[in-house]
Order: structure tokens, then C-alpha cells, then sequence
């Protein structure tokens, strides 16, 4: 077990935060003791204390003291700030673990003038222990704490490594952003359903049964997405005059458009990230 007695700090404690304390809490990787969180807002910070029984702080620099793994669960925009107060009072031996979107690791090294670091893209469904996450490390990260950072980010869901940074901004754009892309499909959908005359409540449980029921079935039959779509589309039928609108409408091309977006952006993140971190070296 990786984590035995492994201190984990958390800083900032939102929706993704929260959903990895409950996983390593549920999994019994580590005891509510070992986790401390630091937030700004004094009545989340006793939510969390309430609802976990984990340590909780306002200074991001004492939340991070003495812990072996530090995870940075901020939002973007104030991800700046909160490199400029950990910089200089991080130990050589620490491991940072990030889910902020976009920041690399050339930002996250430079913002914090720290060598090991762990970059990952986790998903909503983390809040019920199906994420998948793809994550990436620095040349220092060593084999034990790549064995660290693969239990924690394990706690969310499924887990995949990658050797290529590049890879995790492009499942940024495909998995980290594609839960949005199936609500808004579902919610049209439900829209839909209910323009044919059932009640919004009859329309959802057919759309999410159905949604859920053929992801477990793809992923269970080991067979090719066309081929499936292709044994439920009998030649004349409802699913070939559906089919035929869907794709008249070019929703192929909506979609990947969709995905080149979420993908430029998530470079354009980078690229903010890596001009607000000052230069290795430099004090911040």
C-alpha cells in the first residue's frame, strides 16, 4: 500500500477535492487525519471538517507543510496566486499532484520552483468513483511517488498514464470536458421525449436508462462502436430515418469541432499558466 502513512494536503477543497477525499477515505487508503484542506471560505472549510473529520486550514502554506503529497485543486484563474504562496516553502521530497486544467508542467515547475510534479485530468464522475484519469509526471517524479499518485487519482476511478504531456491536454478536451458534451446530448434528448408527449420524468429515466444501459453494454461486448450501431439499424427502420437526420445535420462535425475547442483551450490555459509563472529561479 503506497500511501501507509502518507500525508495527503489538498489545496482547495471543491467538488473534484471533495470527491477525492471521499474515495481514499471510502477505500481506507488513508485515515482522516492524514488529510489536511485549505480553502478561503471559513464555511466550507467546516463542511468539510464536519462531513470527513480532516484537518482543515486558510494558509495553503501550513495545509501543505509536512504532507508527501500536496494536490492542487484550485481553479484556473487563481492558480497564479496560489504558486506565489507555496513558492520557496515546498520540500525537494514533496510530491505535487495537480487537476487544475491546463496548467503544464513547464508552469506548475517554474510557478513553484519545484521539480516533481504530477499533472492529471480526472472527470466529473469522479464523484461516484468512475473517472477516468490521465496523468503525466516530470523526469523527478521517482517510482515510488508515481506509485503515489496512482493510488490517489485510482480512488476517482480508472487511471492511464501518459508519457506525452500533449496527451493529457487532448483527453482535457475528450474525457475531462466530455461529460458536458453527453449532458447536453441527454438533455436534448429528455427535450425531446418530452415534445412527443411524455412527462419530463418518463423522458429522463428512458434517456438516462438508455444512456447508461449502452455504455455497459459497449464496454462489455469488446466490439466496435459502428458495429453495434450497425446491429440496431435494420435497413427501412426507425433507428436508419433517425440515423439519417443525425447525420444530414453533420453531428459528427459538430462534435469534433467541439473537441478542437475544448483542446484549443485548454492550450490557451497553458499558455496563460506558463506566462504568469515567473522564471525558475526568480523569486516570486
Amino acid at each position: 500500500m503506497p500511501l501507509r502513512g502518507k500525508r495527503i494536503a489538498f489545496i482547495g477543497g471543491g467538488t473534484m477535492a471533495e470527491a477525492m477525499i471521499r474515495g481514499l477515505l471510502d477505500k481506507h487508503l488513508v485515515p482522516p487525519s492524514h488529510i489536511a484542506v485549505s480553502g478561503p471560505r471559513r464555511e466550507r472549510r467546516a463542511e468539510l471538517a464536519k462531513h470527513f473529520a480532516v484537518q482543515t486550514l486558510a494558509s495553503n502554506a501550513d495545509a501543505a507543510r509536512g504532507a508527501h503529497v500536496v494536490v492542487l485543486s484550485v481553479k484556473p484563474q487563481v492558480l497564479p496566486g496560489v504558486m506565489k504562496e507555496l513558492r520557496e516553502k515546498l520540500d525537494d521530497d514533496q510530491l505535487i499532484l495537480s487537476i487544475v486544467a491546463g496548467a503544464t508542467l513547464r508552469a506548475l515547475r517554474h510557478g513553484l520552483d519545484h521539480a516533481a510534479i504530477v499533472r492529471s485530468m480526472p472527470n466529473t464522475p469522479a464523484q461516484i468513483g468512475l473517472s477516468i484519469t490521465m496523468w503525466t509526471a516530470t523526469r523527478e517524479v521517482t517510482s515510488d511517488q508515481r506509485d503515489l499518485a496512482n493510488e490517489i487519482l485510482g480512488a476517482l476511478g480508472e487511471v492511464l498514464h501518459a508519457e506525452e504531456e500533449l496527451d493529457v491536454d487532448r483527453a482535457t478536451a475528450l474525457s475531462g470536458t466530455g461529460p458536458s458534451y453527453v449532458f447536453l446530448l441527454m438533455e436534448a434528448l429528455v427535450d425531446a421525449g418530452v415534445h412527443l408527449g411524455f412527462s419530463r420524468r418518463v423522458a429522463e429515466e428512458l434517456v438516462l436508462r438508455t444512456v447508461e444501459g449502452s455504455a455497459a453494454f459497449a464496454r462489455k461486448s469488446g466490439r466496435h462502436l459502428a458495429e453495434l450501431r450497425n446491429q440496431v439499424t435494420s435497413p427501412g427502420g426507425t433507428s436508419a430515418a433517425a440515423l439519417y437526420e443525425l447525420e444530414k445535420g453533420a453531428l459528427r462535425t459538430v462534435l469534433s469541432r467541439a473537441v478542437y475547442a475544448a483542446f484549443t483551450r485548454t492550450r490557451e490555459l497553458g499558455a496563460a499558466a506558463e506566462a504568469d509563472a515567473p522564471p525558475k529561479g526568480r523569486p516570486g
